[in-house]
C-alpha cells in the first residue's frame, strides 16, 4: 500500500559579510618645555688683618736710635757723669785735707786719677726677641649665597585623535528555500 508522501527539501540562507575594520590614529606630541637656572647672588666682604710691630726698643738694643732718642740719653749721662765727677772731686778733695792727719791718699788718688777701669768682657745677645711689641687685629670674611629659583615653563600639547569608522556590508550569498514535494 502506497501511502501518501510530503517531502520536504530545504537550503538553507547564507550570508556574507565583508566588513572594514575602523581605523583609530593617536598622536601625543611633546610638551613645549623651557628651563632656565638664574645664578646664585653671591656677596663676599673682608676686612683685613693688621699687623703693627714696634722694634723701637730692638733698634735701641742694635744702636740705631732716632737723633732725639740719642741727644736725650747723651744729656741724662752728661748730667750723671758731671754730677759724679762732682762728687768723686769733693771725696778726693776731703781727703787730701787729711794730709796734714799724716793720711798718704796721694799716691792713691794718682793710681785712680791716672789709669782708667778694666773693662769686663761679657756676651750680650742682640737683640732680646722678648722687646718685640707686637699687636694683631685679625681679619674677617663674610660670605652670603642666595639662591635662585628654576624657571620652568611647560606648555602641553592636545593629544591629536583621528578615527575612520569601520564598515559592515553584508549581501546574500545564498538564499534560502522550501521545496515541498508530494507523493501518492
Amino acid at each position: 500500500m502506497n501511502i501518501p508522501q510530503l517531502q520536504i527539501t530545504t537550503t538553507r540562507g547564507v550570508l556574507g559579510l565583508q566588513t572594514t575594520p575602523g581605523i583609530q590614529e593617536i598622536e601625543q606630541p611633546r610638551a613645549i618645555m623651557s628651563q632656565e637656572q638664574p645664578a646664585a647672588i653671591l656677596e663676599i666682604s673682608t676686612t683685613r688683618p693688621q699687623l703693627s710691630l714696634d722694634t723701637t726698643e730692638l733698634r735701641a738694643d742694635l744702636d740705631l736710635k732716632s737723633v732725639f732718642k740719642r741727644t736725650e740719653e747723651f744729656a741724662q749721662l752728661g748730667i750723671q757723669e758731671g754730677m759724679e765727677g762732682i762728687g768723686r772731686r769733693a771725696e778726693q778733695g776731703r781727703e787730701l785735707m787729711d794730709i796734714a792727719n799724716g793720711n798718704n791718699v796721694i799716691k792713691q788718688q794718682a793710681i785712680e786719677n791716672g789709669s782708667r777701669p778694666m773693662k769686663s768682657l761679657g756676651i750680650k745677645f742682640i737683640p732680646n726677641p722678648l722687646k718685640l711689641e707686637m699687636e694683631i687685629q685679625p681679619g674677617t670674611l663674610d660670605i652670603n649665597v642666595e639662591p635662585q629659583k628654576p624657571i620652568n615653563e611647560v606648555k602641553v600639547q592636545k593629544p591629536v585623535h583621528r578615527y575612520t569608522s569601520g564598515k559592515v556590508t553584508g549581501e546574500m550569498e545564498q538564499w534560502p528555500s522550501i521545496k515541498i514535494d508530494f507523493k501518492w
